[in-house]
């Protein structure tokens, strides 16, 4: 079955159908720091450090947290659509980083030298990956010794109360992201890299109070973007029936965390 997984060239030309999803998390996240800002308070930066953005996508990240993070840094936006560098690139050009460049790359063969950072991102990008080892393989050879991996990914509880309605797509009632690159294969391949491996968990959940942020978000990418008009009543009508047994809300649990491990010097 098709899912957010699969299709990248055409959900990731462009930020558009990333920002269907995304509203759900901006709109509707119930937590005392932003997701954004949680990430950044965790990155082991200096200032000056060397970093790649590994799928930066439209680089809200940096957009987000610019002005919480140390000086000069020089930053590396890369993703395999040209259309998101452009776009990352673009945002953070004007951003007070000592040095912004966006660089079109394959995630599992980084056209970087050896050691050529201190702290290599991933976020939310792995489980895009045909071999995510290939991908955390390459993403610890460009960095230095002594340099940092973050990288950030889903639970397979993640919004289970969501993905559930998705079942009349033919779905499975679970994130697919967490089923292609989850916490235990984000712990096991790191560590299959790294001798050490950190996880910290993002202290949140969503209370989503619109039904068509919901269609529009699970509708973003397949089987809800090709599905026929048959399934889409149904899916409309199971998302109005979870709204109503929630007086007008949808209650919905997140496991989202970081993984961070440092290479040996």
């Amino acid at each position: 079955m098709s899912s957010i997984t699969e299709g990248n060239a055409v959900q990731y030309g462009d930020s558009g159908k990333l920002a269907a999803r995304a509203r759900l998390h901006t709109e509707y996240t119930i937590a005392e720091t932003g997701w954004f800002p949680w990430v950044a308070a965790h990155l082991p930066l200096k200032p000056g450090d060397r970093v790649l953005d590994v799928g930066c996508g439209p680089a809200w990240f940096w957009a987000a947290t610019a002005g919480l993070l140390p000086e000069d840094l020089q930053l590396t936006l890369a993703d395999l659509s040209p259309g998101m560098v452009d776009e990352a690139a673009a945002r953070c050009g004007a951003l007070p980083f000592g040095s912004v460049q966006g660089r079109q790359a394959d995630a599992a063969a980084l056209p970087f030298e050896d050691g050529a950072f201190d702290l290599v991102i991933a976020m939310h990008m792995l489980y895009h990956l045909p071999d995510p080892a290939a991908g955390i393989a390459e993403m610890s050879r460009v960095l230095k010794p002594g340099g940092f991996l973050a990288v950030t990914t889903n639970g397979i509880g993640n919004m289970r109360e969501i993905y559930q309605l998705t079942t009349v797509f033919g779905s499975a009632p679970t994130d697919p992201a967490a089923e292609a690159f989850g916490y235990d294969a984000a712990e096991g391949i790191m560590r299959s890299q790294f001798t050490n491996v950190a996880m910290s968990q993002y202290p949140a959940s969503m209370r989503i109070t619109e039904p068509e942020d919901v269609f529009l978000a699970l509708t973003s990418y397949p089987p809800g973007e090709g599905a026929d008009e048959p399934q889409l009543s149904r899916f409309r009508q199971a998302i109005a029936d979870a709204f109503r047994q929630g007086s007008g809300a949808l209650d919905v649990s997140k496991e989202t965390g970081l993984f961070l491990s440092k290479k040996t010097a």
